[in-house]
This record gives C-alpha cells, structure tokens and sequence, in this order.
C-alpha cells in the first residue's frame, strides 16, 4: 500500500473508491482500481446507522467482509477510533485485515487540540510497528477554523511527527493543496466531491496524492435505488 502512495507524478494520484459493503468492494475491484478506501458513513448507512453512530463491532466485522471480497489492499476510514485504546485500534485493524486507516482529529463536533491528537497518532503508530499506514485527517475546513490552512498546517505538521504517512485536510479547496503538500511533505489526501467539482487529476494537478470519495459514492448508490423505487411504484 505504502508503495502505491509515492511516485506518482501530478495529474496521476491514487485513486481510492469508498465500497460501503463486499458487494460494492467487489465492483470496484472488477473495474481496477489498485486499493479501496471504506467510507464510515457508507458503512454505517449500509448498517442501518448514522454517521458516528456504528458500534466498533459492526464497523469492524463489516471491513472485515469488505477486505475478505477483494484481493486488493483496504484501507478503513474508522473515524477516532470508537474509544479504543490505541493497542487495541491497531489489534482490531490488523484482524479485520485492513491494511491503513484514517483517523480524525474531531470529536463530538469540535476539534481536538492539536497535541492530544499527535500523542494518540503517535501511539497508534508505535502500536502498528511498520504493518499499518496511518493517515491523519486533519478537520479544520470543516469545523470552522478561523484560519484552516494555517491551522492545517500546524495539526499536519504535529501529525506526521508522530509517524502519520499521509494526512488527510478533508474539504480543502483546490488552492490550498499546493501549499499543504510542500509543507508537510508526505502523501496529501484529497476529498472529491461527486457530482461536481474537481476532478480527482485536477486535485492530482494541485498536490494531491490520493484521492477518497467519503461517503459520496454511497450516496450515489442510494439515489440510484431511490429512483428505481419510485419507478417501480408509479409501474
């Protein structure tokens, strides 16, 4: 997984779908994409859940079914960890077999302060010794930071000392990726919206090195089946 994040030249990120079930996982694999990137709220409306909302356990046994479907890497969005200890995030992820996960730095809403973050990365990281990819979401563009560039930069700068291999500035906008990928120097994830908005090789072009849907895809999914309900009823 590491190897697929670095080298890539601009216009050309890691594009990594977000399957929310083994079904979707398996269609995307199909199509060819090098890796999968499970979304928590694709998951969690899969479930029956709201965002936030999943038991560990669930959201655990369903990337385990989602990474058992494929033969390509997983990496698992599992928000802040559902207040696990960072031993047992790590225990968790490795059985599920999982080979990354996101982890955020807001809570109930609001942003943690910055270095309570890093020391958790930091022993998550410690942790996971080599076998998981860490990449830090990083939430001030969407929790309402006066200065989320800036803010941004300060939280990624913390984050990958503690050994965060990518970080993830979910919603920044396509002028502010530049600036984030000089400064932090690792794998910059980029949020692509569906439906509108930057392409993943426009977000590539800016500084991006992978790219995620969030729970985007899903959503797609779910208008489809909507529709197609509402076609049967009126048949």
């Amino acid at each position: 997984m590491r190897s697929l994040h670095h080298g890539r030249s601009p216009g050309d990120p890691l594009v990594l779908p977000g399957p929310w079930d083994a079904a979707s996982a398996r269609i995307f694999a199909e199509a060819g994409f090098e890796a999968l990137a499970t979304p928590s709220q694709g998951v969690s409306a899969s479930l029956g859940h709201a965002d936030g909302d999943t038991p560990a356990d669930e959201m655990f046994a369903a990337i385990t079914r989602i990474v058992r479907a494929v033969d390509v890497p997983i990496t698992a969005d599992i928000e802040r960890g559902y207040g696990l200890p960072p031993e047992r995030i790590v225990e968790r992820l490795l059985e599920s077999g999982a080979v990354g996960c996101n982890l955020e730095d807001s809570e109930g809403g609001q942003l943690v302060e910055p270095q309570r973050q890093a020391d958790f990365l930091a022993q998550v990281h410690r942790a996971a010794g080599g076998r998981l990819l860490v990449n830090a979401r990083i939430d001030t563009y969407l929790r309402g930071s006066a200065d989320p560039l800036a803010e941004a930069v300060e939280r990624g700068r913390l984050y990958v000392e503690a050994g965060a291999e990518c970080v993830y500035p979910i919603k920044a906008p396509l002028g502010d990726l530049g600036v984030l990928a000089a400064e932090l120097k690792v794998p910059l994830n980029a949020w692509a919206p569906v439906g509108g908005g930057p392409s993943p090789r426009e977000l590539g072009a800016a500084g991006a090195s992978r790219i995620t849907f969030g729970g985007g895809l899903a959503h797609l999914a779910r208008a489809a089946v909507r529709e197609l309900a509402g076609s049967l009823r009126e048949a």
